[in-house]
């Protein structure tokens, strides 16, 4: 198992109405249980949620605010999105907590909540909620996905527009700013950054294909067509899913239906230094949405009650349906 630069970070999963964290152990596998159980705010519906790796701090947003909670659930702040939304579907507010966890970074997809401007990202001080940074982002997306770079102060964002693409930009607090990149495409999509933060995987919007770049600048090192893994690029479309399984090797979705028009799905090992497919990956998944790679050759699925399970050592499995 390919070591970490650091340790797994905390991950949170919104079950019966509960935000839990779980903390996996190094080399622990099978179902997790939660180390923290928290309640929100009586009324708030959960959009997006994080946990400090002390399991005192707890986040989320709902449609309409960024919320920081103690363990027990007795609310600290809250930062309100004004004007109120009355647009109750479409748009998901996200949030994000920086490496050293002082920082709470919130996508908001204002554009498509109504509120008459593009969409917004802004940095949160992570203790009392005051805004440090904002920016304008240009965009009209139904939610953003956030990672925080694993070596650095920079985090990433991927919102999706729908029919009209994906936007990925880059960001760092400067001096009371957010110094904020955006890469030169609309067409692809962000699934995951390397455990050292060297690289990063998109997928092609319309599904073609997925590479790998070099971070920060985004240099293409490889790239994978459908037909690279032996199907039929007219019939068969990479998933917008997967991620770096370990340092060297990302998990690629494929995806496409039988004569019966049944959906299936299958899962590749790659190797992110060239590019080469290196044969089936078989994840105990029932989605290819619900494999979640840690980076250290473990991945999470999700069991029936909701919680996380810590896979390991893929097992033999037979191959996709005919």
């Amino acid at each position: 198992m390919a070591p970490l630069p650091r340790p797994l970070r905390t991950v949170t999963r919104l079950v019966d109405g509960h935000i839990r964290a779980y903390q996996p152990a190094a080399g622990a596998t099978g179902l997790l249980s939660p180390a923290l159980t928290c309640r929100p705010t009586a009324d708030d519906d959960v959009v997006e949620h994080a946990v400090t790796a002390d399991l005192r701090r707890v986040y989320y947003t709902t449609l309409d605010a960024a919320v920081r909670v103690t363990a027990d659930g007795a609310e600290v702040w809250r930062s309100e999105f004004a004007p109120r939304s009355r647009e109750r579907y479409g748009h998901r507010p996200g949030c994000a907590l920086s490496l050293d966890e002082r920082v709470l970074w919130i996508y908001r997809p204002d554009a498509i909540a109504g509120r008459d401007r593009p969409d917004q990202w802004v940095a949160l001080d992570a203790d009392t909620g005051g805004v440090l940074a904002q920016a304008d982002l240009g965009t009209v997306g139904h939610g953003g996905e956030q990672l925080p770079h694993p070596a650095g102060e920079s985090m990433l964002l991927d919102v999706g527009e729908g029919q009209d693409g994906s936007a990925i930009y880059r960001a760092s607090l400067v001096d009371g700013r957010l110094d904020l990149v955006r890469y030169p495409w609309h067409d692809r999509i962000l699934i995951d950054l390397s455990p050292d933060g060297r690289r990063f995987m998109t997928v092609d919007h319309q599904q073609t294909d997925l590479a790998v770049h070099t971070y920060p600048d985004g240099e293409v090192t490889s790239s994978l067509a459908v037909d690279a893994f032996g199907h039929d690029p007219g019939e068969v479309f990479v998933d917008w899913y997967g991620g770096f399984l370990n340092q060297d090797t990302v998990i690629a979705a494929l995806t496409g239906e039988t004569e019966d028009e049944e959906e299936w799905f299958c899962l590749y090992r790659v190797d992110a230094r060239t590019g080469e497919p290196r044969g089936e990956f078989h994840a105990h998944a029932k989605a290819a949405h619900d494999v979640h790679p840690l980076g250290d050759g473990t991945w999470l699925t999700t069991a029936p009650s909701g919680h996380p399970i810590r896979h390991a050592d893929p097992p033999t499995a037979p191959g996709r349906p005919a």
